[in-house]
């Protein structure tokens, strides 16, 4: 996959819209039911960052940062302002000395598991039977490897980027006047690692 491991600007992905998004066919049978058809097992989000746009200096700022990513063709690091962190994260068991962080999300009898590929360096706490240990952390991946298996699986806290591209390979511009410019949208769409 081509990714920059660089973060889109932070002061813009405040004010940006989105979040997760579904594909989900829905056919109505001759009875009048519905057949839903889960057609993904999780979530990928989707995002527009146009509305956290308010200089002419931040949008200096992502037309740079759209060249440089080349339009669709580089993925790049995204701050999600309104799902960031995990906290207490039970890590899922990859084999006996490696674990991927992950972040659950339960509601009622139900439970979707979100794979973590993208941690921030610096962010992320282990412990083990309550204990901060000390793992190596791949901060491309979200795994963590121990040098010998732990005596329990490992619990997490954390702060997390999602993985991102531009969702268009053209920027429209509209130039009203020196400080002012517009941008109908500029979307972005995760990167599933």
């Amino acid at each position: 996959m081509s990714f920059h491991d660089v973060s889109f600007p932070d002061a813009i992905a405040r004010g940006a819209t989105g979040g997760p998004e579904y594909s989900t066919d829905v056919v109505m049978v001759a009875s009048g039911f519905e057949q839903r058809n889960v057609n993904w097992a999780a979530a990928r989000a989707r995002y527009d960052i146009s509305t956290g746009i308010r200089t002419r200096e931040q949008m200096a700022e992502v037309i740079a940062f759209f060249r440089a990513r080349k339009g669709r063709a580089y993925g790049f690091r995204f701050r999600d302002w309104g799902d960031f962190e995990a906290v207490d994260q039970t890590c899922q068991v990859v084999s006996t000395t490696a674990f991927q962080l992950v972040k659950r999300y339960p509601s009622g009898p139900v439970q979707e598991v979100r794979t973590i590929t993208r941690p921030v360096p610096g962010t992320v706490i282990v412990k083990v039977d309550g204990v901060v240990v000390t793992p190596t952390i791949d901060h491309a991946t979200g795994r963590l490897t121990f040098g010998v298996a732990p005596a329990a699986t490992p619990v997490a806290s954390f702060q997390f980027d999602v993985p991102v591209r531009f969702d268009t390979d053209h920027l429209q511009v509209v130039n009203a006047a020196y400080h002012l410019q517009n941008v109908q949208s500029i979307p972005l769409v995760e990167i599933r690692a």
